[in-house]
């Protein structure tokens, strides 16, 4: 019982650790947002990754910078989750910018 309660105040445990699959990448001003939500007991966090590939010398596409994009919203539906991700990390984008990455 104790074990249960300290993981799940501690982050860890079943509620807590089962991430839903990444969703498809959506392009937005040059950065890729990842939908990447935290199922939690039927509710959704939403949270993800915020990209950017850095050209590289020759052409080809080089390193790639990444953001981890954590919020406290719940939503009881993955879709709705995924729809709310884009939104605030596309917000933060118009925001932040390139400084997300410092």
């Amino acid at each position: 019982m104790f074990k249960k309660l300290f993981s799940g105040l501690l982050g860890g445990g079943e509620a807590t650790s089962a991430n839903a699959s990444a969703a498809e990448p959506v392009e937005y001003k040059g950065y890729l947002i990842v939908s990447e939500p935290a199922d939690q007991g039927g509710q959704f966090r939403v949270s993800g990754w915020i990209r950017k590939p850095l050209p590289a010398a020759n052409g080809e596409q080089g390193e790639m910078r990444e953001h981890r994009f954590e919020r406290s919203d719940m939503v009881p539906g993955r879709e709705a989750c995924d729809a709310l991700m884009i939104s605030k990390a596309q917000r933060f984008i118009d925001e932040v910018g390139d400084a997300m990455f410092a």
